[in-house]
């Protein structure tokens, strides 16, 4: 890529264990290698630049996972597959602007904790956002995955997981929204509200992407994606407690 190309010519060593770089992760520690030190709108326009350039579907199946929830995982079991941009693909690149975005807030102390140090903390849960918990939510895909296979168990695991796919593609572009919202919420009761109405929307987005998927009646579809959400919030939290405790103690 002439992104990765580009970028690869600035940094020749990982910054985790400096051993020199061939490619986009180190060939030692497996570590990513992206750098936040650059402006943010930079990082996503390169991001974006790659992913349309290779795609020019990308438009179109971002425009239809939020105008019908639910229809391009139906839309891909079906066969019809050529429309729309592959649902591992888009999870790709949504993930990635997400994260880098996610970093980027983190960086600037938006997310910290009352009493928390705005240089030492913010810099800890920029690496955690940009490095480990994109690998995290990658893993947990198939768990999510598992937790509707235990609501509808007469469909095949294959739906399920390409139902993850594109639900967390659709999650990461509304977290992105609620995100910046967080640290003025508690002042502004308008944008306090905003968030809140983001949040429903989501949850409406995901009962309607499993409706039309699954073809349940309101009632079973509403108790099965609280279940399965009640579940999957319980476990993310768990093993991204566990691991951002490992690291601090590692550190």
């Amino acid at each position: 890529m002439v992104f990765q190309a580009r970028y690869h010519c600035l940094m020749t060593h990982c910054k985790n264990c400096q051993y020199e770089l061939e490619g986009a992760y180190c060939s030692s520690c497996g570590q990513r290698d992206i750098d936040l030190e650059r402006p943010i709108w930079s990082l996503i326009a390169e991001t974006l630049r790659e992913a349309f350039e290779v795609d020019g579907r990308s438009a179109l199946t971002v425009k239809a996972l939020f105008r019908s929830p639910g229809m391009l995982t139906s839309e891909f079991l079906a066969g019809r597959r050529r429309t729309y941009t592959s649902p591992l693909r888009l999870y790709l690149t949504i993930s990635i602007l997400f994260f880098i975005f996610a970093a980027w807030l983190a960086k600037t102390g938006i997310m910290l904790e009352p009493g928390q140090d705005p240089r030492l903390d913010a810099a800890i849960q920029a690496g955690f956002l940009s490095d480990d918990l994109p690998r995290l939510m990658f893993v947990l895909l198939p768990v999510f995955a598992l937790l509707l296979k235990m609501v509808y168990i007469n469909r095949l695991y294959f739906d399920h997981l390409i139902f993850s796919l594109h639900l967390h593609s659709a999650a990461y572009v509304i977290l992105a929204m609620m995100m910046p919202l967080e640290a003025l919420a508690n002042r502004h009761i308008v944008l306090a509200l905003l968030q809140v109405a983001i949040l429903v929307y989501f949850l409406a987005y995901f009962v309607m992407a499993m409706r039309r998927v699954y073809q349940s009646s309101w009632p079973a579809v509403a108790v099965r994606s609280a279940l399965v959400l009640f579940v999957y919030m319980i476990v993310v939290s768990v093993v991204v407690e566990n691991t951002s405790n490992f690291m601090i103690i590692a550190d």
